[in-house]
Formats: C-alpha cells, sequence, structure tokens
C-alpha cells in the first residue's frame, strides 16, 4: 500500500522552503466571525508569491532534483497558478521550465509565467488535456515532469501551509480550503492531523467540477465526463491517486459550493476583506456564507490564490451583484410615445435606484404596434430593494419581464 507523507515530510519541505516562501497573514474576517458566531480568520496565500500557495509545493520538488535531472529540464501543466509556481521555482533553482496551460487559460496568468522565465505551450481545453500533452513532452526531451498535485514532494510543501496556520491561530478548530487535484488539502491535512487529531479539515469544490465526492463513494478516483468552472484553478476532471488516498483518510469532508456562492463570496472578499482573489480562492469562503459545511469556531479560510483575470473580475462583480440581489437586469414593455421613456427613468430615480444602461428597442416581433421595449440595468440595495422598484414598477402599469422570460 502506498504510504502517506509524513509530518516529518512536511517539516523537511519547510527547512527547504525557509526564506523562499512568505509566511502569509492570518486576517480576521468581521464579516464571517459575524455570522459563524465565532473567531473567523482568513490565510492569505493569494498574497504568496507569485500570488498562490503553488510555489511552495513546486519549489520543494524541484529544489531535489538531481543536477542531470535540472540540466534536461522541468515541465508542468497548469491553468496557471501552478505554471507560476514552476516558472519562479525552475528559476530560483537555475533549471529550465517549460509549462503547458489550457488555450483558454487567463492571458495575466500567461504572461506571468513568461514573465518568470519559463517557456509557454498553449494546449487542449482543460488542464487534463495540457497535463497529457506536458507528458508526452517529457518523455520525448528527458525533462522531469511537475505534477501539479499527485507527488510526495509537492504534497508536503503543500502542507507547510498548515504548519503557518497551526502557529498563527493555536486554538483552531476547523480549516476550510478549496480542492482541485488535492494537493493542497492533503498536505494540510497531513500537517493538521499529526499537530491536532481535534481539528476538522474541510475541503470545497466548485459543484460543476467537483470529482471528488463521486470518487469517495466509488472508493477509488472516478473522471468526471465534463467539467465547467469560473474556479478554473481548481477545474480537475480527475483526482490523483495519491491524494485521493490522503483524502479519503485524513479529510473530514468535501462539499460543493455553485458559481453564484463563489461570485457571491468574492464580491464579499474585495468589499469587506480588501482582498483580491480569484474564483478558486474563494471556494472556502463561500462554503462558509452558504452554510454548506458546519464548523466549530475558529475557523480558518485558506485565500489560496488571488491571480485574477481584470476582466473576468468584472464579469464575476456584476454576477455576485446580480447574484446578491443588487444588480437588476429586467426587460419592460411600455407604450411607444414622448416622454415615456424620460417618465420611466424618473421613477426608478424615484425610488433610489442607479440605472447603469438602457436599450430602447422596437423591433421585437413579439411587441404589439404602439408598445417598446427598453432593456435596463440597475444597482439596487439588495433583494428587498429589487422587489419594491419592480412592484412599483408594474403598480404604475409598465410589464416588467425578466431575462429568459418570453
Amino acid at each position: 500500500m502506498t504510504e502517506l507523507v509524513s509530518l516529518d515530510d512536511v517539516r523537511a519541505a519547510r527547512e527547504l522552503l525557509a526564506g523562499v516562501v512568505r509566511t502569509t497573514p492570518l486576517e480576521p474576517s468581521r464579516p464571517l466571525s459575524a455570522a459563524l458566531g465565532g473567531p473567523t480568520w482568513l490565510k492569505c496565500e493569494n498574497l504568496q508569491r507569485a500570488g498562490s500557495y503553488k510555489v511552495r509545493g513546486a519549489y520543494v520538488r524541484i529544489c531535489r532534483l538531481s543536477e542531470a535531472e535540472r540540466a534536461n529540464g522541468v515541465v508542468a501543466a497548469s491553468a496557471g497558478n501552478h505554471a507560476q509556481g514552476v516558472a519562479l521555482a525552475a528559476g530560483l533553482v537555475g533549471t529550465h521550465a517549460t509549462v503547458f496551460m489550457p488555450v483558454n487559460a487567463p492571458l495575466p496568468k500567461v504572461a506571468a509565467t513568461k514573465g518568470y522565465g519559463a517557456q509557454v505551450e498553449l494546449v487542449g481545453n482543460t488542464v487534463d488535456e495540457s497535463l497529457v500533452a506536458a507528458q508526452t513532452f517529457a518523455e520525448r526531451t528527458g525533462a522531469t515532469l511537475i505534477h501539479p498535485f499527485d507527488h510526495r514532494d509537492v504534497i508536503a510543501g503543500q502542507g507547510t501551509v498548515a504548519l503557518e496556520i497551526l502557529e498563527q491561530c493555536p486554538d483552531v478548530k476547523t480549516i476550510v480550503t478549496g480542492v482541485g487535484g488535492g494537493g493542497l488539502v492533503s498536505g494540510m491535512a497531513v500537517a493538521a492531523k499529526a499537530l491536532r487529531p481535534d481539528v476538522r479539515v474541510v475541503g470545497v469544490q466548485a459543484a460543476s467540477a467537483a470529482a471528488f465526492p463521486p470518487s469517495l463513494l466509488a472508493g477509488e478516483p472516478v473522471r468526471l465526463p465534463s467539467f465547467s468552472t469560473i474556479a478554473d484553478g481548481i477545474a480537475v476532471g480527475r483526482p490523483g491517486e495519491l491524494t485521493f488516498l490522503h483524502v479519503r483518510k485524513l479529510v473530514d469532508e468535501v462539499v460543493t459550493v455553485s458559481e453564484e456562492d463563489i461570485s457571491r463570496a468574492l464580491l464579499m472578499l474585495l468589499e469587506r476583506g480588501k482582498q483580491v482573489v480569484e474564483p478558486a480562492g474563494a471556494v472556502g469562503v463561500a462554503a462558509l456564507l452558504t452554510g454548506a459545511v458546519e464548523v466549530e469556531a475558529p475557523v480558518v479560510a485558506v485565500l489560496s490564490g488571488g491571480n485574477i483575470d481584470p476582466l473576468l473580475m468584472l464579469r464575476v462583480i456584476e454576477h455576485g451583484l446580480a447574484a446578491a440581489g443588487r444588480y437588476l437586469r429586467v426587460t419592460v414593455r411600455c407604450s411607444d410615445r414622448p416622454g415615456q421613456l424620460a417618465s420611466l427613468l424618473s421613477e426608478i430615480a424615484e425610488h433610489r435606484a442607479n440605472v447603469v444602461d438602457v436599450e430602447h428597442q422596437r423591433a421585437n416581433p413579439h411587441l404589439r404596434l404602439g408598445e417598446v421595449e427598453v432593456a435596463l440595468s440597475v444597482e439596487t440595495r439588495g433583494v428587498e430593494h429589487s422587489d419594491m422598484l419592480i412592484s412599483a414598477l408594474r403598480a404604475s402599469g409598465y410589464q416588467v419581464v425578466f431575462a429568459g422570460e418570453a
């Protein structure tokens, strides 16, 4: 039977990482503490070098290569965070890195990976497909494959996050973190369970890319037939063989959250926590906000990465506002006569809602003669304010239609 990573392995990894990675801060979260009824902290790996925890495992793995292996270079596959971690670590160790990334990888992550000195190849639509290309490259060139999660050195390196948490919050009762392939949660569970067996370790996956729940149910790693999520950093179709063993034995629970949950969490972190976090880094917070998992405080949620495409951030913020009832998209049908649009906008203003954009249409075949359609995007103060505005418009005789309604 495969031997699991040990606490000694994680401690040895920490010695290698001394002076290389930052001891990231543990910040209190007042909104989460209020919601959960006890102290809740954020482990800010979004402030780590290269923007995520990934450099920890990548450096440990590459640092332990022989001189001959370093001479042949390293190769990796990643949607972005592991790519940057490998590129940075390879530069620090003194070897060359080639990184295969999905063709739709966020441009800032591609640019950052190149900026750290790696050669980037865009192959496949998912990390799994990029990984196949990286494995083929390794076989052809002799480069060492730096797996994103399924290697003992990588797991040990990621486990150093838990060592820091236990020192920064000695009385922690629950640790919550996002899960993709399982490297981070595996390493953290090794350290946490060895030093504090009473601490609950909870993994969180995006519901539309959750390979661990069916795998745990089946008793072996199961590949998802398809998956898609805004949390590209944890969009992995199959758990690793080694990480699966760790999660099955050491992790207390794996839960899932929706895309809307993730959007709301990102918005809360940005507004209330002043934290720039990518979707994959916010899934732990999403699980806490939605009550997807029962926790005992003190709680620590890991913000695993902060490498978010600004364009995605704009879309996510808009989506999060809509999910929170603060961004309303509606179509209003009314009579096509002079002054009608001004009257409509004035009524919206009277209810202290802010119109973001307006589109005036007469060409819809479903409209009656003399009728016009006005598509509106409106900022409100929340669900109650949105409901009040809709009710007021309907009471004034306007026909309000939501997106997707005929």
